[in-house]
């Protein structure tokens, strides 16, 4: 019936579209292209479902002449073609929201500067600023005192503790830092000073030189595995090195718990595709579980993913919500007893207690 076919066409739009079939493939497709993330909030208005895409970039460059219209594409190509059979869907109701969508997309052209959702702090002249968990340099925080800025510093413990053991070493040596080239942590920790040296592989290691009275850390969320591979090299090179090991114990113990594993026949990993936490405990796994899944939460779960499977695992990364964690459990657990794999709504409301 009609609310059925709108209630699947709502969905579709979030979940995929012809371009990007996939929720994970349209979330890496628009942080690869736009350093971008895409929100989605919709509601049910009596038959119809009014809902609300938001295109979040790095910074204004992205709304500059030639690179704002492939934005625009891509925004587009998730919002107008969802990945459903052509014809599938006739209501003349449909048709109207898609004209609306387009029109609303067109008109963002004429007034680049108004629909800029993101700018950088240097252009913000009132309002407030929220640092994020990963945690922002010393300068950039003055730079927001110095405007009057509202500031909500939501920076994790643990990276706050990095940050003053960092402060504290570089008045008298350098810090090799390990951790991820481009990701927020290790750039806030970084751009502390420029005695702090970042380091993701053996090559980065190598190609340092003249540093003294070395200290090395690293970012919270690395694989303990990859750490300590990078430590031994940095103290090959520098032996009388200080380590500092700052992998944070939410972190910690999902990997260890991870390695300890034994006669599992597959994983399910919940967490957020970008989350490097995340990313750490599907890659650890690959070395002695063959069936590894990572989903953000248990809608995503499919029964392929169960086929000739005897022991199951869950994990999740270490700022999911426990919520979505549970409802993953329960939903195997059902599924364990009725074969049958229900798709249940998520209660935002769950998330955020």
């Amino acid at each position: 019936d009609t609310i059925t076919k709108r209630n699947f066409l709502n969905s579709m739009l979030f979940l995929s579209c012809k371009d990007y079939p996939t929720k994970r493939e349209m979330t890496l497709k628009a942080q690869d292209l736009y350093a971008a993330t895409v929100n989605y909030n919709s509601r049910r208005l009596g038959n119809y479902f009014d809902t609300v895409y938001t295109l979040k970039v790095l910074n204004d460059k992205y709304t500059e002449e030639g690179n704002f219209k492939k934005c625009l594409s891509f925004f587009s190509s998730i919002l107008l073609n969802p990945n459903v059979i052509d014809n599938a869907l006739t209501e003349n109701d449909f048709k109207v929201v898609y004209s609306r969508m387009k029109s609303n997309l067109e008109s963002l052209e004429d007034d680049k500067a108004r629909y800029a959702t993101v700018r950088l702090l240097d252009e913000i002249d009132n309002g407030v600023v929220i640092f994020t968990a990963h945690g922002v340099s010393e300068k950039v925080k003055q730079k927001a005192r110095a405007k009057n800025l509202i500031i909500v510093d939501a920076t994790c413990e643990d990276v706050a503790k990095t940050h003053n053991i960092i402060l504290e070493h570089i008045k008298n040596g350098d810090v090799i830092y390990i951790g991820k080239k481009n990701h927020p942590e290790a750039q806030g920790s970084c751009d502390l000073s420029d005695n702090v040296h970042l380091v993701s592989n053996i090559e980065d290691i190598d190609a340092l030189n003249d540093l003294h009275n070395v200290l090395i850390t690293n970012q919270t969320t690395m694989s303990i595995l990859e750490i300590q591979t990078l430590i031994d090299h940095i103290l090959k090179k520098y032996p009388d090195a200080k380590v500092v090991d700052e992998i944070c114990n939410a972190t910690r113990i999902r990997q260890q718990a991870i390695i300890n594993l034994k006669d599992v026949d597959c994983l399910i990993v919940v967490g957020d595709p970008n989350s490097n936490n995340s990313l750490k405990l599907k890659e650890i796994a690959k070395n002695h579980i063959k069936k590894i899944y990572m989903v953000e939460c248990a809608n995503e779960l499919e029964e392929e993913m169960f086929e000739n499977v005897e022991t199951i695992a869950i994990t999740s990364g270490a700022s999911t919500p426990t919520y979505l964690t549970e409802q993953v459990i329960q939903t195997i657990k059902e599924y364990d007893n009725t074969k049958v794999l229900k798709k249940d709504p998520i209660d935002i409301d769950q998330i955020l207690d």
